[in-house]
């Protein structure tokens, strides 16, 4: 291999976006990294202006003109660029005068996507959370359930004490709300048996929630699909995965207070991250919806175990669904503000059985 099919090999397999501007600022070269940046293949985005590729950040295009006139190079570090295609990105960005003869010929842009990396650090805090979460859940429960069993075994043997049939209805109150805090405290625990796993089909288990749930719905919310039919199976209790899917799809549909819409989708994703593991190919379900979205000073803390935005929530739905769904290897995220929140349920699809 000659040194220029070396440098071409380099720049095709850097993970850094590589885009090469003539002197009229021209895009003439653009490596693999950047069509992903972009979205959009080389054959489309070569001959591009400078301008055209980033129409809506005069910024952005301001500071790219004085170092191409004045050939001066610059870096930047997690700035916020909005693409051609609307979306915005967190990068960081260098940029390079490109040279020739002492003269000025064209710029040189090295734009390393950042939200991988910071998305990364956010799921790892996350899974630590619910990790962290979990052990003090644990060590409340043992705390909690053996004062109550013995109360509840007193109480049992007050009753049969006691002749007054009144008086027995005192130590009925006492067993049944012993009962009902054993029943909280399990439910705060989550699922008590290992998932029992086989190939599914996440269209049709999402469908099924959505089957569940139609008869639910106030008259004014509207579900709405978009599956993608060539999501594979995967491996996965499916009883498991609907519970999960529940939980937030009724947390959606309640957050709309009667009126929005509610979408579900689905789709695969290549070299995701989940943890301190990057997957070759995973299952994303998004579950979106238009309503209110969450206080910011509780988004930090939603999987938190009874923490809750309404007055008559457990506090346990979204605690429960992480529980089902770290038990699949899986992870759930949340993007959240007035008018869109959306709930993601990441799920390798390499089986480990």
């Amino acid at each position: 291999m000659n040194q220029t099919d070396t440098a071409h090999c380099i720049l095709e397999n850097l993970n850094t976006a590589v885009l090469l501007f003539d002197n009229t600022l021209q895009l003439q070269v653009i490596n693999p990294a950047g069509e992903i940046l972009f979205a959009i293949s080389a054959r489309h985005l070569l001959g591009q202006l400078i301008e055209q590729l980033w129409p809506d950040d005069m910024d952005f295009l301001k500071v790219l003109r004085d170092a191409h006139r004045n050939g001066h190079p610059f870096n930047e570090r997690e700035v916020p660029l909005r693409l051609f295609n609307g979306k915005t990105t967190t990068v960081n960005i260098s940029v390079t005068p490109w040279l020739e003869c002492r003269q000025v010929n064209g710029l040189l842009l090295e734009i390393l996507p950042m939200d991988r990396h910071l998305r990364i650090a956010r799921d790892e805090s996350l899974l630590d959370q619910y990790q962290t979460s979990r052990a003090l859940v644990r060590g409340l429960a043992h705390e909690i359930k053996n004062p109550l069993g013995g109360l509840r075994g007193a109480a049992q043997l007050l009753e049969q004490e006691l002749d007054d049939e009144a008086l027995r209805e005192y130590t009925q109150v006492i067993i049944g709300e012993a009962d009902r805090l054993q029943q909280l405290v399990d439910r705060m625990l989550g699922p008590h048996s290992l998932p029992r796993k086989r190939p599914i089909n996440l269209n049709e288990i999402l469908e099924r929630v959505r089957l569940l749930v139609q008869a639910e719905v106030p008259a004014g919310v509207i579900i709405e699909r978009d599956y993608d039919p060539s999501t594979p199976e995967i491996h996965a209790d499916p009883d498991q995965l609907v519970q999960a899917l529940l939980n937030i799809v009724r947390n959606a549909m309640q957050s709309l207070n009667g009126h929005g819409k509610i979408m579900l989708s689905t789709r695969t994703q290549r070299k995701f991250t989940i943890g301190h593991r990057l997957h070759k190919l995973v299952a994303r379900i998004d579950i979106s919806d238009n309503g209110p979205g969450i206080p910011a000073d509780m988004i930090n803390s939603i999987f938190y175990p009874m923490v809750t935005g309404r007055a008559d929530g457990t506090g346990l739905g979204l605690p429960i669904a992480q529980s089902l769904v770290s038990q699949h290897g899986g992870l759930i995220e949340c993007d959240s503000y007035p008018g869109a929140t959306t709930f993601s349920i990441i799920l390798p699809l390499e089986s480990d059985t």
